[in-house]
C-alpha cells in the first residue's frame, strides 16, 4: 500500500473515531503510518485529504447498500410490500455503516464554508440521483422514460431524510412499515384529485 492509499485509509480512521472536524492532520499521520508532507505532497491539504476519505467512505457505503438490495430484490413480488422490505433493508444497512453516515452529514455542514467541498457534494448528489433510479428500477420499481432525474431525487429526499432521523433517534425514526404507510396513505390522498382531473379533461 502507497502513502496515498495509507492516507486515505488513516483518514477514514479518524473519520470514524473522530469526525471531521475534531480531525487533525497529527491524527492522520498517526493513523496512517504516513508523514506529514505526503499529506501537502498527494493531496494539498488536510481538508482536501478528509474531503476525500469521506466520499470513498460514502461510497463504500453505497456499493454495500447495492449488493444487499440487489441479493435481496423480489421482483416478482407486491410492489408495497417490495417498497417496504427495501427500507427495511436500507436501514439495516446504516448501522453497519454509521461512521460514514456522520461523517458525510458533518461535511454537509462544512460545505457551507467551502465552495470546493460543496461542489463535491453537489456532483455526488447528481450522480446519487441516477444511480438510486437505475437501482430502483434494477429491483422492480417502475421508472418511466425521461423521469429518472426526478425520481431519483424523491428516493434521495427520501434517503438523507431518513438518515437524519434515524442518526438523531433511531429508536423513533420510521421504519420500513412506517415508510410503506405513508406511502399508501399519501397515494390515496392524491389519487381522488387525479381521477376528478381526468374528468375535467
Amino acid at each position: 500500500m502507497g502513502h496515498r492509499e495509507r492516507l486515505l485509509a488513516g483518514a477514514k480512521r479518524c473519520l470514524y473515531e473522530r469526525g471531521y472536524a475534531r480531525t487533525t492532520a497529527r491524527d492522520i499521520v498517526e493513523a496512517s503510518g504516513a508523514n506529514l508532507a505526503s499529506i501537502g505532497y498527494h493531496f494539498g491539504s488536510k481538508e482536501a485529504l478528509l474531503n476525500a476519505a469521506m466520499m470513498e467512505a460514502v461510497g463504500e457505503w453505497g456499493a454495500e447498500l447495492e449488493r444487499i438490495l440487489l441479493a435481496e430484490a423480489d421482483e416478482d413480488g407486491d410492489p408495497m410490500k417490495r417498497f417496504e422490505s427495501t427500507w427495511v433493508r436500507v436501514i439495516e444497512s446504516f448501522e453497519a455503516h454509521r461512521p460514514a453516515l456522520v461523517a458525510s452529514f458533518e461535511a454537509f455542514v462544512r460545505a457551507g464554508h467551502s465552495p470546493e467541498l460543496r461542489e463535491q457534494i453537489a456532483v455526488g448528489h447528481e450522480e446519487t440521483r441516477f444511480w438510486l433510479a437505475a437501482l430502483f428500477r434494477r429491483i422492480g420499481s417502475t421508472v418511466g422514460e425521461g423521469s429518472e432525474r426526478a425520481v431519483g431525487s424523491f428516493y434521495l429526499a427520501l434517503m438523507n431524510g431518513l438518515m437524519v432521523q434515524w442518526l438523531l433517534d433511531p429508536e423513533r425514526a420510521p421504519s420500513g412499515r412506517d415508510m410503506a404507510e405513508a406511502l399508501r396513505t399519501i397515494l390515496a390522498s392524491v389519487r381522488p384529485v387525479e381521477e376528478a382531473g381526468d374528468r375535467r379533461d
